[in-house]
């Protein structure tokens, strides 16, 4: 690490204002350009230590940077992760306030809930599917604070892997009965299809990235807890949206999610 706790501590305090009022700032590397991934996930856990202790409930978290191709673009060999606050969360079918929101964009997932705690190191996809209550479908709004959505992967990393707003459908499928890898998904926005995919755009599996965040929370001495809801990465390319927009996210075998941008 290359940073100080006060220079952490700041850091959190600059970028969580910048989502709760929402308005761009510079990527964090610009100033601490030696800044590491331990740095990264020390000012990520104490922006989340701040709005839990103002009461706000973690009730997941969520992996990004899934892709093969988008991993080997970025010169790295591993998904990053974020965590899922309370009021991230907007029902099915309802609105969402892009007043609230600085460019955000949506990406297609497929959303784990588990029933037993999930700890690396060594955790694989068998454990996940037996820790999995069930899968549900999911859209992430997804929402850098960074100017013109520019960053590098630490300074993403410190800004919760640009997590803001997520949605989930309402029909709970069993993963036994599923074939994840290849589920197909359809991203339409305002009546158009933008973006098709697969399970297997995550990871080659949505599990094994459930199974990854298991092993790198296990090097912070942490894990999954019971009744976590996990987001497994985009199965589409992200797509802007803006007021007026309306999306809808159809997923094969579990229904479809919508949300409407005003």
């Amino acid at each position: 690490m290359s940073l100080t706790q006060e220079q952490i501590l700041a850091l959190a305090e600059h970028l969580e204002n910048a989502e709760l009022a929402p308005h761009d700032v510079k990527k964090v590397t610009d100033d601490y350009p030696d800044m590491d991934f331990h740095d990264a996930y020390a000012v990520q856990e104490a922006i989340r230590a701040r709005k839990e202790a103002r009461g706000t409930r973690i009730v997941g978290m969520k992996m990004g940077l899934t892709s093969r191709a988008k991993m080997q673009q970025m010169g790295v060999d591993t998904p990053v992760y974020g965590f899922l606050a309370d009021y991230f969360e907007r029902p099915d079918s309802g609105e969402i306030k892009v007043s609230e929101l600085i460019h955000p964009k949506v990406e297609a997932e497929i959303a784990f809930v588990t029933k037993k705690a999930l700890r690396g190191p060594g955790c694989h996809v068998g454990a996940v599917l037996a820790a999995t209550d069930f899968v549900i479908p999911a859209v992430e709004i997804i929402d850098s604070r960074y100017e013109n959505f520019r960053f590098d992967l630490v300074s993403v990393v410190a800004d919760n892997a640009s997590s803001s707003r997520f949605v989930t459908g309402t029909t709970m499928g069993d993963p036994a009965q599923l074939d994840l890898r290849n589920m197909g998904m359809v991203l339409e926005k305002n009546g158009q299809i933008m973006e098709l995919g697969a399970g297997a755009a995550v990871l080659g599996h949505p599990a094994t990235s459930i199974a990854m965040l298991a092993n790198m929370l296990a090097e912070r001495g942490q894990e999954i807890p019971a009744g976590s809801l996990i987001l497994s990465g985009a199965v589409t390319a992200a797509i802007p949206v803006e007021a007026g927009d309306s999306i809808v996210m159809r997923a094969q075998g579990l229904g479809s999610v919508s949300m409407r941008f005003v």
